[in-house]
């Protein structure tokens, strides 16, 4: 088990978003479902709890009311290794949700999201302010990151 585990409360539609988490990402799969019993305080039988794993990170998605809601204090960041990888979480979890920009989304569900290539840490940590400055600025002007123009920046192109 591991130590820490993220705990996402949903209003009503927790194994919906769950279903559609794992439909998006590699590596992931429902670990179990709980329902809630006639001792409530959800509708008995309804989903209570839904334990997943994506990419090896467990999660739990709990049906706990429209009491609380997610904010973008908290968010999820995406490693991406290429462009394709970066259009393709992007497209996925935009669909129905809000891009908020540079980089981030919300879904459909209101978990807020941070597409990110690998390489932009890189290019924003380099030692050279000049460049890391020139990413910056061209991350800033973008949506969906683009890693071609953040590489086109870094050189000073």
């Amino acid at each position: 088990m591991q130590k820490i585990t993220p705990f996402l409360w949903f209003d009503n539609q927790a194994e919906e978003a769950i279903n559609f988490y794992t439909s998006v990402f590699e590596d992931s799969k429902i670990l179990s479902v709980a329902k809630y019993g006639k001792e409530g305080p959800g509708p008995e039988g309804t989903v209570m709890t839904v334990n997943f794993m994506i990419g090896g990170q467990e999660f739990v998605a709990l049906n706990g009311g429209p009491q609380f809601t997610f904010s973008e204090a908290i968010s999820f960041v995406i490693n991406c290794e290429n462009q394709e990888e970066v259009d393709y979480y992007w497209d996925k979890l935009s669909e129905g949700g809000d891009e908020q920009g540079p980089g981030w989304i919300k879904d459909r569900y209101g978990v807020s999201w941070q597409v990110v290539p690998v390489i932009l840490t890189e290019m924003l940590s380099d030692e050279d302010p000049l460049k890391s400055q020139r990413v910056m600025a061209a991350m800033m002007q973008m949506m969906k990151l683009d890693i071609k123009t953040l590489k086109d920046a870094y050189k000073g192109n």
